[in-house]
């Protein structure tokens, strides 16, 4: 087909996807707006990496300053995200109560810019990365805060999935790459794990529609609340780009979430929804034991198409963790691959940025302390979650199938740092929901249920 031609039949598509979505997704203040541009711009290419396709990130300079442009753009989201939450008069502290384990993290890693190598340059982070609560904030403030982060995932769907199979099909300068002289499939975004991020988190909401959104409770998996065109032309593109973009991470994390998905349709949950986190627990030991007896990791990873040696990164951990100087609060936050010790990176092990391990990208930067404030965030969004399950059933799945997969993504990938799409989703799941008690919003009007 001409590209001229496949462009056009894109643009289409697009257009005629979102005409249908915007005639279903009503109930929503505009300002959910803001958090969707802010998701779409988390998982694909930066602005100025699109302006300039060939700009390289990978230069000191370049990963120090960053760009002004999508620096300004982030900030300009952040303070209307900021304007959209002054006008609904949450109750602060009751929000700070009800999520009392999420913040430290934060406040450990603004004190941390004081010892970091470069003050300014982290504290810079430090803003874009708590721009991601911000905007969930915007999102949690909604009267049905689950189903309208649903609609920001299916609507990145209709938007990134159809033009990633344009880019990887037809404009290959922009939808493909090379890793270590392989050929990859980027589509919309910089590399393959992060086509593979755009694939899950589109994949999860589709799962989730289909299975358990419980406004219109669905007799067959084929119906769902999602108009029938989204499914039948967003589903097999998503398959295809699963396939081409061959992230074990992001399979492996959607396996497990279709799980608890399916697991959660079955009438012996949904009749006693306390089982749920049971059944978890019980899954989470039998595949502990598992591993202990047959040493299974192997199997897997062999059958996720990746070698034992997770293609070296295992190695690369051990002596990363070697040149942190401050075991106990890090080198400050987002800082550790600046300077010597990013030449020292470069040298031995490629051009890095980050540690492919979330957690051990937690510890090289805000140390010890800052895996306890994660592993308590952690804790206390698996507690939350599993607290509403009797009152909201299907949004508490969501919430746990956003946790569990954010928490395996990170044992491979790093999601933990920067305007990250693993890490709003994260976020959603783990914060709990600004009550309509508890704040003060104009009313739309919506459907019989809400979550």
């Amino acid at each position: 087909m001409d590209r001229l031609l496949a462009t056009l039949i894109c643009a289409f598509v697009v257009i005629y996807l979102f005409k249908v979505d915007l005639k279903e997704s009503k109930g929503y203040s505009p300002s959910l707006w803001i958090p969707q541009a802010w998701m779409v711009l988390a998982v694909s290419r930066s602005i100025s990496r699109w302006f300039d396709p060939g700009a390289s990130s990978g230069s000191a300079d370049a990963y120090l300053d960053g760009s002004p442009l999508d620096g300004g753009i982030f900030l300009a989201l952040i303070m209307m995200g900021l304007v959209a939450l002054a006008g609904r008069k949450i109750k602060w502290g009751e929000l700070i109560q009800g999520n009392v384990w999420i913040w430290p993290f934060f406040i450990f890693g603004a004190v941390s810019i004081t010892w970091s190598d470069y003050p300014f340059v982290s504290s810079k982070r430090w803003i874009k990365s708590f721009g991601n609560v911000i905007m969930v904030l915007v999102i949690l403030s909604e009267d049905r805060p689950y189903e309208a982060f649903g609609t920001i995932l299916r609507r990145t769907a209709i938007l990134l999935v159809p033009v990633s199979v344009l880019l990887i099909k037809y404009y290959p300068s922009l939808g493909r790459g090379y890793h270590m002289g392989i050929p990859m499939y980027t589509g919309v975004a910089d590399q393959k794990n992060g086509l593979g991020v755009i694939c899950l988190l589109s994949g999860i909401y589709f799962f989730w529609e289909a299975t358990l959104n419980s406004r219109r409770r669905a007799k067959s998996i084929l119906l769902s609340n999602t108009p029938m065109p989204l499914v039948l032309i967003l589903v097999p593109m998503i398959v295809w780009l699963f396939y081409m973009a061959n992230s074990a991470t992001a399979t492996g994390c959607m396996v497990i979430a279709g799980a608890l998905c399916l697991l959660g349709k079955l009438s012996i949950f949904q009749s006693a929804p306390r089982r749920v986190p049971w059944v978890m627990f019980l899954g989470t030991v039998f595949i502990v034991l598992a591993q202990y007896l047959f040493e299974i990791k192997d199997e897997v990873l062999a059958l996720l198409g990746r070698d034992s040696s997770l293609t070296t990164r295992v190695p690369m951990w051990g002596s990363l963790m070697g040149m942190v100087e401050n075991p106990i609060w890090g080198t400050g936050f987002e800082s550790f691959w600046t300077g010597e010790r990013r030449a020292l990176i470069r040298e031995r092990w490629g051009d890095f940025i980050q540690a492919h391990n979330g957690y051990l990208e937690v510890y090289l930067n805000l140390g010890v302390i800052g895996i306890l404030c994660v592993l308590l965030w952690f804790w206390s969004g698996l507690r939350g979650a599993t607290s509403r399950l009797s009152t909201d059933y299907s949004g508490s799945i969501l919430r746990l199938c956003l946790v569990v997969a954010g928490g395996v993504y990170n044992w491979t990938e790093a999601a933990f740092y920067g305007v990250n799409g693993m890490w709003v989703a994260l976020l959603v799941g783990a914060t709990e929901p600004i009550t309509k008690r508890n704040r003060h919003i104009r009313r739309h009007p919506v459907g019989s249920h809400g979550n």
